[in-house]
């Protein structure tokens, strides 16, 4: 099963990807993970892009795509996989395509996550990330036991700038002005689901699980 996963910013894609790989043996490929560990390495990506993430705005196309493909190539994908958070805009959906088609590794579904906006605001600005491990903890949904450090290394709790308020709501204007077309590619390719993002983890996987059954994905 060859999947990816759409939706704003806090509408659960890497939470709801985590169960997924789980129950479907698949591999879970995020690009805000693959982001991230650039940026942290300090890679010439990593350095490009972060002058980006800090703002809140999209990463160029070029930049992410590059990292993509060369992780699907690089990868055992054949008992498949999951895209989150890629593409983000039609140039990337083309680019992935061909470059799928290249692997003969077709996508199977495309799931976009509608999401309310105060559903991605209360999770992402009680979002909180340990320094040294990178553990992740809610000051609501998953508090650490003590305020400000993590539970499994002691590490100091901190909030990313892409998750404070400001920030989010760029970060969902953009998305939604740059993405409404690639909802439209997927449609008319007839392989876009919608599901609701505001739905809890149990009951969205339900709801995806039927979608899967129909499709005969599963």
């Amino acid at each position: 099963m060859r999947l990816v996963l759409l939706g704003p910013p806090g509408a659960g894609k890497g939470t709801q990807a985590g169960v997924l790989c789980k129950n479907y043996s698949l591999m879970h490929l995020s690009t805000g993970d693959l982001l991230r560990e650039a940026v942290k390495n300090n890679t010439p990506e990593g350095v490009q892009a972060n002058s980006y993430m800090d703002k809140g705005e999209l990463v160029p196309d070029e930049i992410v795509a590059g990292m993509i493909t060369e992780k699907l190539k690089k990868e055992d994908v054949n008992a498949g996989f999951i895209l989150d958070g890629f593409p983000r805009t039609k140039n990337q959906a083309e680019i992935l395509e061909a470059a799928l088609n290249e692997l003969r590794l077709p996508l199977d579904m495309v799931v976009y996550f509608d999401t309310s906006e105060e559903t991605i605001l209360k999770r992402l600005t009680g979002r909180r990330i340990c320094r040294a491990c990178g553990k992740i903890f809610h000051i609501t949904n998953i508090p650490p036991k003590k305020e400000g450090v993590c539970d499994a290394c002691g590490g100091e709790l901190y909030q990313r700038n892409d998750d404070k308020e400001e920030t989010i709501k760029n970060r969902i204007e953009v998305y939604n002005k740059q993405t409404s077309n690639l909802i439209d590619y997927y449609q008319q390719k007839k392989i876009l689901n919608k599901a609701s993002g505001d739905l809890g983890v149990d009951e969205l996987f339900a709801v995806l699980k039927n979608t899967f059954e129909r499709s005969g994905l599963i």
